[in-house]
């Protein structure tokens, strides 16, 4: 029998087991709870207007001045169409703010500062209508700079200024009647005191029993909610007493499970995203670099250098069908050193007074797999920025080095170098894409590529020393075809 009741007990809903303590309490207090009911009803009830009214002046948006400021600027500068514009919604919102108040407070000097925001909101609806007037109208950007200037944020500073001395206000007065009902509150505590002792013993008894089995389930829930605020979502709920909370703690797995399937299939699309946005970039070929070997090959067609011409023209559609081939997004280091060659036989036509270079990469490393145009752009740094920003002629050097557990190919160049403080810029902005800097995004764009095919331990790292040489290494994992 006292196992049944228990178990019922455990069952039952948390508005029952409220109401079971209640019921066993009630007698010994109906009397005085009769007493106190109307004082405290009529303290709770101003005390609950005040709060409600500092409330809703609370939903008075704090960055309402710099929201509207903003939103007309974005108007202003047609940023936003005039259909596109949130200013009405929000004037509409701040009225509904305003006449809730209105219903709140009994202070008539705070009833004189809602009056004012009403006024300083249809004064910013009519310089709304104004600009939008002169937007359509045309030509009157400098008339709607001076609105926006000298009316717009004049009056949404006042909006802001007015509200926050209503709340000051309303605040004031709830501290009055705070010290209102702590009086009330000690005379209370008198004859509680007077009232209870009877019956102290029953409810020591009760308040241990009865809050721990309404508390428990939900500290329990609170664990596992805690631990999933932390990012924890391996954890579930065991919570089987309690109705209300039972059925949350089902909905609670529930919703982790969700919640990993989201993560997992967004996590999936952002990779994917990433990937498509870096292929669309690699693809994208340097324009200026096609028109200048053009006119390297009409300059040696004219000089009657055939072979050369023939030369240039089997690197250019050597280069061209690496760099245009969609089919496949990772080859081979062989494949991808042809591209670097086909790219400095080109070069070497045109800066042939200043570039040199020489590939020295063991064969039993180019059968392992690399994605599609990574070496070439930073050869390509290499030039622009290294041998052509240095007097004489320079070298660049294309070489790799096994490791146990990876492979480094490195790009090494004897040009201007990097002083200390640019190369750390450089590396920091190729790490956390700080800069929009083109030299610098070229980077970005192979390191994030590799770490998207292979991970986060794998990308490129870069050596300088200034007025001597420069080094990339790009480490890979020994990966094969397929």
């Amino acid at each position: 029998m006292k196992d049944k009741i228990r178990q019922l007990y455990n069952n039952s809903t948390l508005t029952a087991k409220i109401r079971y303590s209640y019921l066993i309490l009630l007698v010994p207090i109906a009397l005085f709870a009769a007493v106190c009911f109307y004082n405290i009803w009529i303290i709770n009830r101003n005390y609950e207007n005040m709060i409600n009214s500092t409330a809703v002046a609370s939903e008075f948006s704090l960055d309402f001045k710099k929201d509207f400021d903003y939103e007309t600027y974005l108007l202003i500068v047609e940023n936003k169409s005039i259909d596109e514009s949130k200013l009405d919604d929000m004037l509409n919102e701040a009225s509904r703010i305003v006449n809730g108040l209105e219903k709140f407070t009994e202070s008539q000097e705070n009833m004189n500062r809602l009056l004012s925001v009403k006024k300083y909101l249809k004064n910013l609806g009519i310089y709304k209508d104004r600009i939008e007037e002169n937007l359509m109208t045309g030509n009157k950007y400098e008339e709607n700079i001076e609105i926006w200037e000298n009316d717009v944020q004049i009056v949404t500073s006042l909006i802001r200024e007015t509200i926050f001395q209503y709340i000051y206000y309303e605040i004031s007065d709830i501290q009055q009647l705070r010290i209102q009902y702590r009086n009330f509150y000690m005379v209370l505590v008198r004859f509680l005191i007077i009232t209870f002792s009877g019956i102290l013993v029953l409810v020591v008894l009760l308040s241990y029993y009865i809050p721990l089995s309404i508390t428990r389930p939900i500290r329990k829930l609170s664990e596992v909610t805690d631990q999933v605020a932390k990012g924890n979502l391996t954890v579930r709920s065991d919570v089987k007493t309690g109705m209300e909370v039972s059925i949350l703690s089902n909905s609670l797995n529930t919703m982790i499970d969700k919640i990993n399937e989201l993560l997992e299939q967004i996590t999936k699309e952002q990779v994917r995203l990433r990937k498509a946005e870096f292929e669309l970039l690699q693809s994208q070929i340097n324009p200026h670099f096609l028109y200048n070997t053009l006119d390297a090959i009409i300059w040696l067609a004219e000089a009657g250098e055939q072979k050369k011409v023939v030369s240039m023209v089997g690197n250019l559609s050597e280069f061209f069908r690496t760099s245009l081939n969609q089919g496949k997004d990772i080859i081979s280091i062989r494949e991808e050193l042809q591209h670097v060659r086909s790219y400095l036989e080109i070069q070497q036509v045109r800066y042939q007074d200043i570039l040199k270079y020489e590939i020295q990469v063991p064969k039993e490393i180019n059968k392992y797999m690399i994605p599609k145009i990574t070496i070439q752009p930073l050869v390509e740094n290499a030039l622009y920025h290294g041998i052509k920003n240095k007097r004489g002629p320079g070298r660049i050097t294309v070489g790799a080095k096994r490791e146990e557990e990876y492979f480094v190919i490195f790009i090494e160049d004897n040009g201007i170098g990097i002083n200390k403080e640019r190369l750390e810029q450089v590396r920091n902005k190729i790490l956390y894409k700080t800069s929009a800097e083109n030299d610098i995004y070229g980077l970005y764009n192979v390191n994030e590529r590799i770490r998207l095919n292979f991970g986060e331990k794998y990308g490129i790292s870069i050596e300088s020393i200034y007025g001597e040489k420069t080094t990339v290494s790009i480490i890979l994992p020994y990966t094969r075809e397929g």
